[in-house]
């Protein structure tokens, strides 16, 4: 039952990843205006025209790599070794976690993001969460 677990997981953190990373690629001015506001967006996007593609260059990258992972997500999750399951979920739960520290601890200093870290923060944890309770649940599954 933990490996479906697992795959589960590993899907929906896919669909994530290769949903965001697309919209970032392809449709980031629409993505920051709803993720931000107009006013934020605007001052995300760079005021000269040569930070402004510079900062589109940046972003198209980010959203590439961001699909790069969820198509990688994607292939790990039809892998049935627990004891990679494990370790992998374990790496995940460390990566949002610093993700949140990030965020706490970094985003929060810049003036144009001041109201956004909270949000991603508790979705960083929250995405750490799915996969700690991947790892209860088979460490319970493991020992019962």
């Amino acid at each position: 039952m933990g490996s479906s677990m697992f795959t589960v997981i590993c899907i929906l953190h896919s669909l994530i990843a290769l949903t965001c990373g697309s919209l970032i690629m392809f449709y980031l001015k629409e993505i920051s205006v709803f993720g931000h506001g107009i006013e934020t967006a605007r001052k995300l996007s760079g005021s000269t025209p040569h930070d402004q593609l510079l900062i589109q260059i940046s972003n198209s990258f980010a959203g590439l790599l961001l699909f790069v992972v969820g198509f990688l997500l994607f292939m790990v999750a039809f892998v049935k070794d627990r004891e990679f399951q494990s370790f992998f979920a374990k790496g995940c739960v460390l990566l949002h976690l610093s993700m949140a520290v990030w965020r706490i601890y970094f985003e929060r200093e810049l003036e144009a993001l001041a109201w956004d870290w909270p949000r991603q923060a508790v979705g960083d944890i929250v995405l750490a969460l799915s996969w700690v309770f991947f790892l209860v649940y088979s460490w319970r599954e493991k020992y019962d």
